[in-house]
């Protein structure tokens, strides 16, 4: 039987970025894939929130963008096909990237390759068990099957998850099945597509711009433009005949959609070939649960496998991807066997409540697009709200992922950035000019000394093998120092000009990232951790 630190069932984007973010910080995950081949079907079309601001904080965002500049946040977005227009204030946190996930999921394997990771493809986990020393997980590989034994086990797997359903984990919700979703990716000729915009001229209803929805009576209809001359067109149906009862879809049958959902017809047709994934896929409704828990003794779930909600406003990347940060580091530290005794339950304490807010957001967008003279009027009621920007800003921040903040167990009163998401600082270091996101690449806490307070770097001395610490100066200097976990948020923060704070920040790095060097027993490693030692048996064996 084969050893490894951590066993990652899934190899989509969250498996992926959980083996990445683990191999940084020095952990051994596999990664067990189902499928032989990446899945090149239609899925997520890309990136919207905070998720955004986490890849440049890995360094990532270059990859996803092919640019060298910082992300910036979109001035304009939708909540229910209706417009927020974020234009006129400064904060806004609702960034956007469009990229395919067959692409996000290609970038990921490479980055994976890149830190060492094994990624094993056609191997389906078949039983699982887990006791008080580890998890034990049966599979099914090309080679035959065989057996591997790990620390701790991510499901990472989808909506279906084995890994849930395995680990005995509940999956309450609702399914909304009044719906037929149909979307494909195809060619849309001149002159309904606008050449050079990425727009569309559509008879009748003026030009609709990319990556945006449009309601009607009748339905609703979006689309988007990933490489030129290449739609991914989508449409939602109402009271129509259920998937199963029909033949498989067809770029006709899309066509058809669009036409009794605009009014009016869009001429399209197949791709060039081996230009995108195949054309058209048709889905029944949309199903919004939420795993009653994170975490079964050993066993996490991350991503699908612990929320699924609807796709409108593209919140399920940006929430999965965030639950991997959140949980990668905590893992790394029990592995490492520094991390305080209940940090992997903060795991589901600071998760949960997040994807309950998806699930709520989400669910009333997909109300707001539903058909008829009520839904109508609930939307004329929205859009005066809208045309409040303190309404716009609170949707906003819902939407993005900007309102989260966790609870950061502070000694005393707590400064406004403690629990929130770290900005990134401009800085002046002795290495010369710096971003926050920069320091962020190697998955350690930070102590962010921007007031060169000499008591607060000697309080963080018993820490200082595990938590960097850097000297900065900042334009913009909203505290004396910051303490950041490695997922980028704030676990504590000075005042700019208060005195003291030694004790306050102790205590933060107790509770975060356990007792100073003088108090650990070094040669004491957890006995939930498979130490790292030639006994180790390589390869696969039944």
């Amino acid at each position: 039987m084969t050893t490894t630190d951590v066993v990652i069932v899934g190899g989509g984007p969250n498996g992926l970025l959980m083996a990445c973010e683990l191999a940084l910080s020095g952990v051994r995950p596999v990664v067990l894939e189902r499928l032989p081949e990446r899945d090149a079907s239609p899925k997520a079309n890309g990136l919207v929130g905070r998720v955004v601001q986490v890849l440049d904080y890995r360094g990532l965002y270059e990859r996803f963008s092919r640019s060298t500049k910082p992300p910036t946040p979109s001035p304009y977005f939708q909540f229910g096909a209706l417009t927020l227009d974020m234009s006129a204030w400064s904060g806004n946190s609702l960034y956007t990237l469009p990229i395919p996930q067959h692409r996000m999921e290609e970038l990921l394997e490479q980055r994976a390759h890149e830190l060492g990771v094994e990624i094993r493809r056609g191997h389906e986990v078949t039983a699982l068990n887990q006791d008080a020393e580890g998890v034990t997980v049966d599979v099914r590989g090309p080679d035959g099957s065989y057996r591997l034994a790990a620390g701790f086990l991510v499901g990472a797997d989808g909506g279906r998850s084995t890994v849930r359903k395995r680990a005995g984990i509940e999956f309450p919700g609702i399914t909304d099945d009044g719906f037929i979703a149909r979307s494909g990716q195809v060619t849309i000729h001149p002159p309904v597509a606008v050449p050079g915009t990425g727009e569309l001229e559509v008879p009748g209803m003026g030009r609709l711009r990319p990556a945006t929805f449009t309601r009607t009576e009748n339905g609703v209809f979006a689309y988007g433009m990933f490489q030129p001359g290449v739609y991914r067109v989508a449409v939602h149906e109402w009271d129509r005949p259920p998937a199963e009862s029909r033949a498989p879809a067809t770029i006709e049958d899309l066509r058809e959609a669009v036409s009794r959902v605009l009014g009016t017809d869009i001429p399209m047709s197949e791709p060039p070939t081996g230009q995108g994934p195949p054309p058209v896929r048709d889905t029944n409704g949309v199903n919004s649960r939420l795993a009653d828990r994170y975490r079964q003794g050993r066993v996490f779930l991350v991503g699908d496998a612990a929320h699924v909600q609807s796709g409108v406003g593209g919140p399920g990347l940006n929430l999965g991807l965030q639950d991997v940060i959140n949980l990668a580091w905590k893992l790394a530290a029990v592995v490492d066997g520094w991390a305080p005794e209940d940090l992997l339950d903060t795991y589901q304490s600071e998760r949960r409540p997040a994807a309950e807010r998806v699930i709520m957001h989400s669910r009333a967008q997909t109300a707001l697009l539903s058909p008829g003279p009520n839904i109508t009027a609930l939307r004329e009621v929205f859009t005066e709200l809208l045309d409040d920007q303190t309404n716009v800003r609170r949707i906003s921040n819902l939407m993005s992922g900007a309102d989260v903040r966790y609870d950061m167990r502070p000694d005393g009163p707590a400064h406004p950035l403690t629990g929130g998401w770290m900005p990134d600082l401009v800085l002046s270091t002795a290495n010369g000019p710096a971003r926050v996101a920069g320091l962020m690449h190697a998955v350690r806490p930070i102590l962010l000394n921007l007031a060169d307070r000499a008591d607060l770097v000697e309080a963080a001395s018993g820490w200082t093998d595990r938590v960097d610490v850097v000297t900065a100066t900042s334009v913009d200097r909203p505290a004396d120092a910051v303490l950041i976990r490695p997922d980028g948020y704030v676990a504590w923060a000075a005042a700019p000009g208060a005195p003291g704070g030694a004790d306050a920040l102790r205590h933060a790095l107790r509770t975060w990232f356990g007792l100073p060097t003088s108090l650990r027993d070094s040669s004491v490693r957890l006995a939930s951790r498979h130490p790292r030692d030639a006994s180790r048996t390589e390869g696969i064996s039944g």
